[in-house]
């Protein structure tokens, strides 16, 4: 049971889905800006999130 004073993300998981979070929107932004259609540039985003995630993950000790 969570007692409200333990964190529920660890630092680590934390900064990896921040960064993970900022790549995503960066590269959504980028195909957005790029003449592509939104329903593309989400899924781009999302794509780059989720790499994002396993490169950070594999990087970050």
């Amino acid at each position: 049971m969570h007692n409200g004073r333990d964190p529920l993300l660890s630092q680590r998981s934390a900064l990896i889905l921040l960064l993970s979070v900022l790549v995503g929107i960066g590269a959504g932004t980028v195909a957005a800006l790029g003449d592509a259609n939104p329903a593309t540039a989400v899924l781009t985003g999302g794509g780059a999130f989720g790499a994002g995630v396993i490169f950070f993950d594999d990087t970050i000790a």
